[in-house]
């Protein structure tokens, strides 16, 4: 039997482990939270998520007496740094709906309530770049990424530094948004969530990746992967696609028989491939792997073990 860097919990048993955590969210904060196409309910939060911000805060907590113990070591007091979360995964995976409610969860617990959320949709390069690179059908793979720009971002962050800024993304128009940022002032905890940041490779001395403090990869099985893709394309299809500002705008008209074929189209040629070949590779990276199944229900838990 082949053995593994990591302890595995079915849903039974991972939820066992919440011991008592109280549910601090209500049904209106689970359904602000969840994502287009994803039936995330109270039960799921209880049994799989409240666990994971268990261990999330015991890990904190843990690294700030790690600093406790510098103050004594160095006889002045250490700057605390934030802790830094990645969470990554394929597209339509559930990867956002993942961030919002950590960050729900997190900010409630008394030693650590400021926790910033940042997506690396924001170091996208913008659509006039892609375009000269010939790079749009590749948007979503590491070269598409201002990588240099969000190393910087991550390691001003894990520095202390304050009003760290990130660029910002908009889904509507495609495309990064000019002369507009999001800032970061020294949060206690930041979730950095994307594709691609368990990556390695490249010209780079250090990935973004080393300066986590803790990896999350969320999964599931290809086919479902190609269903949840598709079912988000025709919801759009009938709301955002619909605004004339919307880079879609010209796919609201399809048919849903059309744009079920047009949505696996562009999960075979372009998400599927990038699955493949570099997001799925990074997934045995993560200190913690979320293995969903049908209805975006996380069916088991895997925490590498130490």
């Amino acid at each position: 039997m082949p053995v593994s860097p990591y302890l595995h919990f079915d849903r039974a048993a991972w939820s066992e482990l919440r011991n008592a955590t109280p549910l601090t969210l209500s049904a209106e904060d689970v359904a602000q939270l969840r994502g287009l196409n994803e039936a995330l309910s109270l039960d799921e939060v209880a049994e799989v998520y409240l666990p994971l911000s268990r261990l999330l805060n015991l890990y904190v907590a843990k690294a700030q007496e790690l600093f406790r113990v510098t103050d004594a070591f160095l006889g002045k007091p250490a700057a605390m740094v934030p802790f830094v979360i990645g969470i990554a995964g394929s597209v339509a995976v559930g990867k956002s709906t993942t961030a919002r409610v950590l960050q729900a969860l997190l900010s409630r617990w008394p030693d650590h309530p400021k926790v910033d959320l940042v997506t690396t949709d924001g170091f996208l390069y913008p659509n006039r770049v892609l375009e000269a690179r010939g790079l749009m059908r590749r948007k979503g793979f590491p070269e598409s990424y201002d990588q240099r720009r969000l190393l910087r971002f991550v390691a001003d962050i894990k520095s202390g530094r304050e009003g760290v800024t990130a660029p910002v993304y908009s889904h509507l128009s495609y495309d990064i948004v000019p002369d507009e940022v999001i800032t970061v002032s020294k949060p206690d905890i930041l979730i950095l969530e994307g594709l691609n940041v368990l990556q390695r490779g490249g010209a780079e001395r250090a990935f973004v990746s080393d300066f986590f403090d803790f990896s999350i990869y969320v999964d599931a099985d290809e086919a479902l992967l190609h269903s949840w893709y598709t079912e988000r394309f025709l919801k759009l299809k009938e709301t955002a696609f619909r605004r004339p500002e919307s880079y879609f705008h010209h796919l609201a008209s399809l048919s849903d028989e059309r744009a079920r074929e047009v949505a696996s189209s562009i999960w075979r040629e372009i998400n599927l491939v990038n699955l493949r070949e570099n997001i799925a590779p990074t997934r045995e990276r993560a200190r913690l792997i979320l293995r969903k199944g049908a209805d975006h229900r996380v069916q088991a838990v895997h925490l590498r073990k130490l």
